[in-house]
């Protein structure tokens, strides 16, 4: 048990499809930040479609999902970048993850980032990084657990 609950044994991971997109922007509804940017409808905004069909297009950019039971309980998006830095090193960038409020405290998050770390040395990455929102000190201690460092100041500039 962790936190009281039940630590799932069962967890699978796969790559979303283009029908797990209610799933995802449920989850990517499920904080206090998330509320506000995302719109879990039904149906969904187009918009939702359109960007997942542009992310399958693209090579080496995946959603991620942990399922128990077959119910997504968690996510990630996994880009691979390659670039010419670093003597040409390719890295991986995690964005939007989530883990399902009724299923955080398990070890699904921690799993889930083991098998996204698992799929950036499978595509040859040297190095896996993400940013985290100062709004949510939680998940920069739960990264830091995982062994992230805030080598880096990230900064991001809204064109919408």
């Amino acid at each position: 048990m962790t936190n009281g609950k039940p630590t799932p044994v069962n967890i699978a991971f796969r790559v979303a499809e283009r029908g797990d997109l209610p799933a995802i922007v449920r989850l990517l509804a499920d904080d206090g930040l998330g509320k506000g940017r995302e719109c879990p409808a039904d149906p969904l905004p187009r918009a939702y479609g359109k960007a997942f069909d542009r992310m399958a297009a693209q090579p080496g950019n995946i959603y991620l999902l942990a399922e128990i039971a077959g119910a997504v309980v968690g996510c990630l998006q996994l880009t691979v970048i390659h670039g010419l830095s670093r003597t040409g090193m390719s890295r991986a960038q995690i964005e939007g993850v989530r883990v399902a409020g009724s299923h955080r405290g398990l070890g699904i998050g921690e799993a889930l980032f083991r098998e996204a770390v698992d799929h950036a040395r499978a595509a040859g990455c040297g190095l896996v990084q993400l940013t985290t929102d100062k709004a949510r000190p939680d998940a920069l201690r739960f990264y830091e657990k995982l062994g992230f460092t805030a080598s880096h100041e990230g900064m991001k500039l809204n064109l919408k």
